[in-house]
């Protein structure tokens, strides 16, 4: 099992990284959250996990050891493999899939490419009782199921009203809740305006 991978990063792909490691340039499919983060040029270490089929060898890497967590309780779900769980990733943020888990909302998960309502479904009950208290910590800063997900009441009508201007534009519910969700998370004192303007640049 290969843990982790400390490399300089030499390409950055529109889904993987080129980590050059000594001699060897190695490619590790990454979300998206990742990939943006990396910088040419610089070191990095990623957090890995090797898929190995018959026909091919691919290790998957998240500068966040958490993503590595939640990634791996993923594919334990029937039904979902590597890439989806890789897709889930890249289109939902670490918290609204976790808080989509705690919280029963298929919708939510329903936002990525390739998640129909039974997968989400799947997802949610193998995972209810299951998610890491590592995980559960990164919603609610406890490490308990209690009000996970939920935004903090002082900013709870500023993001609700980011989420309602956003659906009046025409957006998905499910993907404005997720992003208005890691936004509020990320920028606790922001208003519904500067939700608004950070959502925007993020989904066009």
């Amino acid at each position: 099992m290969i843990a982790f991978l400390d490399g300089i990063t030499e390409e950055v792909r529109e889904t993987s990284l080129v980590v050059r490691a000594g001699a060897w340039g190695i490619e590790v499919l990454a979300p998206t959250a990742t990939v943006s983060r990396a910088k040419v040029g610089e070191p990095i270490r990623l957090h890995t996990h090797l898929a190995v089929r018959e026909d091919a060898f691919t290790l998957y890497g998240f500068d966040d050891a958490s993503l590595l967590t939640l990634f791996r309780a993923l594919i334990g779900v029937s039904g979902v493999g590597p890439k989806l769980a890789l897709a889930v990733l890249s289109h939902l943020p670490r918290n609204a899939i976790i808080t989509a888990v705690v919280n029963d909302d298929p919708a939510l998960l329903s936002a990525a490419p390739g998640v129909g309502k039974r997968t989400a479904e799947r997802i949610i009950l193998d995972l209810n009782s299951r998610l890491p208290e590592a995980l559960l910590s990164h919603v609610d800063g406890g490490g308990t199921t209690e009000g996970a997900g939920k935004v903090p009441g002082t900013l709870a009508g500023e993001a609700r009203d980011a989420i309602d201007a956003l659906m009046a534009l025409g957006y998905r519910e499910a993907t404005v809740k997720a992003t208005i969700s890691e936004l509020a998370d990320a920028h606790p004192d922001a208003n519904a305006e500067t939700l608004i303007r950070k959502a925007l640049a993020q989904l066009r």
